[in-house]
């Protein structure tokens, strides 16, 4: 058992529990031991593979549609870049390369990162250390400074934590980390049934509910109708709300039981873009999608420059096209129908790209 799992186990040993959500608070985001807070979780060497990872196209593609979103918004000066959640700051230097064919958009823009790692801020720090743009960091969307902004998130509400709550009984009980008779972590059900769910369901169904994602997509919402601008966010997740079990946690790449290795692991579950939408709209802002991610970067270009790069890099055009097939492929191991894309945005700002009416090709 991991440094964190012995603590878990230790808080317990007195027949108590803890919420999914607590469990997932701690494993990745606690101060010692947390998942995010002791490495780089990065590429091949890491647990998993993000696309901006797979590919420059990802990144250089939201830079430019950033780029167009700006000049939707008016071409305010200064505009606030943010990014939450970015791993490596590759997404966040392929973007600001690409944005270099619209000079006014990099005069203007001021970049924040929203990183609680101290491994990846030096890892982002060091990798963006000669990208032309003013950069800073800062711990929470809460310090980033106040103006029309341009918010770009990819596999960033994944990480939140969520509530579960299992049907026992015809009602509806939170579920809990427990200790069983042989001192191991399991899951169980709390005492008490939850007063405030109503939802009809078999017996033994699942539903999840984020009320992290639900507060900060509210507070997002709400600065974009009120400062302006527009935010775009790209994470696997289904686009209708429903009942079903995503915890899920990966090590080496490797599916592993959620509560096997506490803090060594990456543990997510999937985003209900459905329910993100609802708290995004009650706090007045427009939502467009969400739509597949393969459908989102095929309407951006994504096919276009991936034959640029194979004619510029012949030797290369093999891996190019596998990458491009990774990021909008709607198969097996495939990201494009897996993943979706969704935009928040000030009700004066247009559809952003990808969400205008212009259906993609099948892949």
């Amino acid at each position: 058992m991991s440094a964190l799992g012995d603590q878990i186990k230790l808080t317990l040993a007195k027949g108590g529990t803890i919420t999914v959500e607590r469990f997932m608070e701690l494993a990745l985001a606690d101060p010692q031991y947390g998942y995010y807070m002791t490495r780089d979780p990065f590429g091949t060497e890491g647990d998993f593979t993000t696309a901006p990872e797979i590919s420059q196209m990802f990144g250089e593609l939201l830079g430019l549609w950033a780029a167009e979103v700006w000049t939707s918004m008016g071409r305010p000066n200064p505009v606030r870049v943010i990014e939450l959640g970015p791993g490596r700051g590759t997404l966040m230097s392929d973007a600001l390369r690409a944005a270099r064919v619209v000079p006014e958009f990099r005069a203007a823009l001021d970049v924040t990162l929203i990183e609680t790692s101290p491994p990846l801020a030096q890892i982002q720090y060091d990798a963006l250390l000669t990208a032309g743009a003013p950069i800073a960091w800062r711990g929470s969307f809460a310090e980033a400074p106040d103006g029309p902004a341009i918010i770009l998130a990819n596999e960033f509400l994944d990480a939140l934590p969520v509530k579960q709550f299992e049907r026992r009984g015809g009602q509806w009980r939170e579920r809990v980390v427990r200790l069983n008779g042989a001192g191991e972590l399991v899951f169980g059900v709390a005492d008490k049934p939850e007063p405030f769910l109503n939802a009809e369901a078999d017996e033994g169904s699942v539903i999840e509910v984020s009320a992290a994602a639900h507060r900060f997509m509210f507070e997002l919402a709400a600065r974009l109708a009120k400062q302006g601008g527009a935010a775009l966010f790209l994470d696997y997740g289904h686009a209708v709300t429903g009942f079903g079990d995503t915890l899920q946690a990966l090590r080496a790449h490797i599916s592993v039981g959620p509560l096997t290795e506490p803090g060594e692991c990456d543990l997510t579950a999937h985003v209900d873009f459905a329910a993100m939408a609802r708290s995004a709209r009650a706090a007045g802002a427009a939502v467009h999608g969400p739509i597949d991610q393969g459908d989102f970067l095929r309407a951006l270009g994504v096919d276009v420059r991936a034959r640029a790069l194979g004619e510029r890099s012949p030797e290369r055009a093999g891996e190019i096209e596998a990458a491009r097939r990774r990021l909008v492929g709607k198969g097996d191991n495939e990201m494009g129908a897996l993943f979706k894309a969704m935009a928040v945005a000030n009700r004066a700002v247009p559809a952003p790209p990808g969400f205008q009416p212009n259906p993609a090709k099948p892949a």
